[in-house]
């Protein structure tokens, strides 16, 4: 690749429709899921809902490698699937997790191990055990996922359809959290070591990539005393992700400042706009449609800011982009 081409999610080794249609796929396949959001499982046991979420660290993992130090990894994985059941309504309240590695060592693993703990006691959940697999012949390195279960009234279970009107309230993201990973790890390498100091900010390259997925299991309660309509966890996809609300138009007016690591990621990949926000969060980790009224004693209750309206229309308008 010449210095000048442009460096894309799926020239990195993602192609985001290819990896939507497989999941459509599966879910097709099984033909027996009823009770799901667009976040999680649900399962009625009667006056409420046992929700599930599952995800992994994905190629995160190779930064940690290289730098040596997993401590933040375990992090990563409790969010990525606490955050998915708090988009959906429901109160994480269990995790297990699940590592696979081709030689067990005893130093990584209590990083991990760390990781996990501290992600947990910030999420609120118990660590109720998890396997560690050794398969040297499947796995090179190591790979982390896991699993989160949570709890819900029924009446608690965001009906997950923003309405036209609605009011678009925004969280602010850490930075890359544990999406796009692939296309920033090619980006930031093309010119650069990992330990090489970041050129915007404290650390080293490395370590901005390795900044670990922000939590927001804090916001359930406030969420649960508003009439919430729809929340999204800017994840893989972007910014695109907000048409899981519903098939309307996004207009996204004050998003929060895109960090120095994103700017960083797209003037070493020669990376564009677009690209970028369907690929990353690009400042914004999570968002909720509700009310104006609702928005706006929300905002003043918590860390949060109106970022938009939703209107007429299918699309995500967003610092002269349309997304769709």
């Amino acid at each position: 690749m010449s210095e000048d081409e442009e460096l894309t999610y799926s020239d990195a080794g993602v192609d985001i429709d290819a990896s939507e249609a497989a999941t459509a796929a599966l879910v097709g396949a099984v033909s027996d899921i009823d009770n799901t959001t667009d976040y999680a499982g649900l399962l009625d046991i009667g006056d409420q809902y046992l929700a599930l979420a599952t995800d992994g660290v994905g190629t995160k993992l190779l930064v940690a490698e290289a730098l040596g130090d997993y401590s933040t990894v375990g992090i990563d994985c409790i969010a990525m699937n606490a955050n998915d059941l708090v988009a959906s309504g429901v109160e994480p309240v269990a995790f297990v997790d699940y590592l696979a590695v081709d030689e067990p060592t005893e130093e990584f693993s209590e990083q991990v191990g760390k990781g996990l703990a501290a992600g947990a006691e910030e999420a609120g959940v118990a660590l109720v055990g998890g396997e560690t697999a050794v398969m040297p012949e499947v796995i090179s390195g190591l790979d982390l996922a896991g699993a989160c279960a949570g709890l819900a009234p029924k009446d608690a279970i965001f009906p997950g359809e923003a309405e036209v009107g609605d009011v678009v309230v925004g969280f602010e993201s850490d930075g890359i959290h544990s999406n796009g990973l692939t296309l920033a790890r090619k980006a930031a390498t093309k010119n650069h070591d990992y330990d090489d100091e970041f050129p915007d900010g404290e650390g080293t390259v490395g370590e901005q990539l390795l900044t670990p997925t922000r939590l927001y299991t804090y916001l359930l309660p406030a969420l649960r005393e508003r009439d919430v309509h729809a929340a999204a966890h800017v994840t893989g996809g972007g910014w695109t992700n907000l048409l899981r609300m519903g098939e309307h138009e996004y207009e996204i007016t004050d998003p929060f400042p895109v960090q120095p690591v994103f700017d960083f990621v797209q003037e070493e990949g020669n990376v564009s706009d677009e690209e970028m926000h369907r690929t990353f969060n690009m400042g914004t980790g999570f968002v909720i449609a509700l009310p104006e009224d609702d928005a706006e004693s929300l905002v003043e209750e918590t860390d949060g800011r109106i970022i938009g309206t939703v209107e007429e229309g299918e699309s995500v308008e967003i610092r002269g982009l349309s997304l769709n």
